[in-house]
């Protein structure tokens, strides 16, 4: 079976739910079935059909071409099967997602993969704000899997980060992993300010010195035995974390926020 293929015809002024589009939703529905569903399109509701043409019937692979900024709640809570999307992705990527596999071409929109608990998600652009964090008002965020970021990101990456991993090939901007509890947040490139701010544990895994904060006690250069392993398991991924080039053990250690518990660490890369 061909994919279960969605491509836009038009792109709509208003913004549009994409949620009702997940592989478990669609797994028994006929194409005609499918195309009547409707989508919420700012105040009004259209159908799928009026959107998008739709080819191929395997609901297991789904595809969205020609995707843009506008088009949010791409993967909420997907529950296994495969969606990629050509092009952006709007705000609410992989909302909740307990399983599967996403991938997108181009940049997305905030909070992708908030609260996600499980599966793998790869965004081949930039993401905004609030990458893997909780939804506002909530106090957990991403309870799993793995986030791959091949460009850069914008501030408060794992916000309420409790578990998972989230792997920057770029840079983060401010507040990066601010009040994480749990899970690994790797940069290669630049972090900005606050980092970690009211963090309680988990690690911050950096390719270059960040700026200094109060609230982190330097404890000194260690070599750490758990690193080659970690980087090991990067290595399935089509990323520049799997290259031998990019591992290391040899760290500057920091330890905070002491604020807080005063358990996380922020590992700097030991040239």
């Amino acid at each position: 079976m061909s994919a279960l293929t969605f491509t836009l015809k038009r792109k709509p002024d208003q913004r549009v739910d994409m949620s009702p589009l997940v592989c478990q939703k669609l797994a028994e529905m006929q194409s005609a079935e499918i195309a009547a569903l409707t989508l919420q399109n700012g105040k009004r509701k259209i159908r799928v059909d009026e959107l998008f043409d739709i080819t191929g019937s395997d609901a297991q692979n789904i595809v969205i071409k020609s995707g843009f900024d506008k088009l949010d709640f791409i993967g909420k809570e997907l529950d296994g099967g495969r969606i990629t999307v050509e092009g952006d992705a709007g705000a609410y990527l992989g909302l909740g997602m307990k399983s599967g596999e996403i991938e997108v071409s181009g940049d997305v929109g905030i909070y992708a993969a908030c609260e996600m608990k499980k599966g793998n998600l790869s965004i081949n652009g930039n993401a905004g704000d609030f990458l893997g964090a909780a939804l506002p008002g909530n106090k957990m965020g991403m309870k799993g899997g793995t986030i791959l970021v091949k460009g850069n990101v914008g501030e408060r990456a794992g916000d309420h980060m409790r578990r998972g991993n989230i792997l920057i090939e770029g840079n983060a901007g401010d507040y990066c992993g601010s009040r994480m509890t749990a899970g690994t947040i790797a940069v290669m490139g630049q972090t900005g300010k606050h980092l970690g701010f009211a963090m309680r544990r988990g690690t911050l895994l950096l390719w270059n010195q960040p700026q200094a904060s109060a609230r982190f006690n330097d404890c000194g250069a260690h070599t750490l035995a758990f690193l080659p392993i970690l980087f090991a398991s990067f290595k399935k991924l089509n990323s520049a974390f799997a290259n031998n080039s990019a591992a290391f053990s040899r760290v500057q250690r920091y330890a905070g926020d002491m604020s807080e518990m005063g358990r996380g660490e922020i590992l700097v890369k030991i040239s």
